[in-house]
């Protein structure tokens, strides 16, 4: 159902990964390089948390600041009465896409390490970061976040108790 979003949900954190391994081979340059996978890492973190998350499993996260200058962090999840068998197939990719792909940073931040390509860290971090903040908002959304949207906004529009002062 949705085709451009699945490409896209996986496009992005494909390419980072392999200009990550072979960056080398196509650019001297150690900035261009470190700039096109941030990126790319940047448009992944974008697309899945915006729109991939959302069209394919039915899954959004956000931070809100209410009048206090708190901040809060909103989990939701759609009620999805049945899926097809192409939706189905749509959020195994979803899953599959947003687990392995930390797992994959995860590795190269271990090679980085054990191969002393330092400057390579700062990079493998970030992708840590992006990727593993999109998983944790995901998992969030779907073990807590088993509430029904329009019942989360009720809740986060409606009417408040104020406690009465004496």
């Amino acid at each position: 159902r949705h085709p451009l979003a699945t490409f896209f949900h996986l496009f992005f954190r494909v390419s980072a990964i392999v200009t990550y391994l072979f960056c080398d081979w196509f650019s001297n340059s150690f900035v261009a390089c470190f700039v096109t996978i941030l990126l790319l890492l940047s448009f992944d973190f974008w697309s899945v948390k915006n729109v991939t998350g959302r069209l394919l499993v039915g899954l959004r996260w956000w931070n809100q600041i209410d009048e206090d200058g708190k901040s809060h962090w909103v989990f939701e999840a759609k009620r999805v009465p049945t899926m097809a068998a192409s939706t189905e197939a749509e959020a195994r990719i979803f899953w599959l896409g947003l687990i392995i792909c930390p797992v994959i940073w995860t590795m190269f931040f271990f090679s980085t390490l054990f191969s002393l390509k330092l400057k390579w860290l700062a990079l493998v971090i970030a992708g840590i970061s992006l990727q593993t903040a999109n998983l944790y908002g995901y998992i969030h959304c779907k073990l807590g976040g088993q509430k029904p949207i329009s019942r989360v906004t009720s809740r986060l529009f409606g009417p408040t108790d104020v406690p009465k002062s004496e």
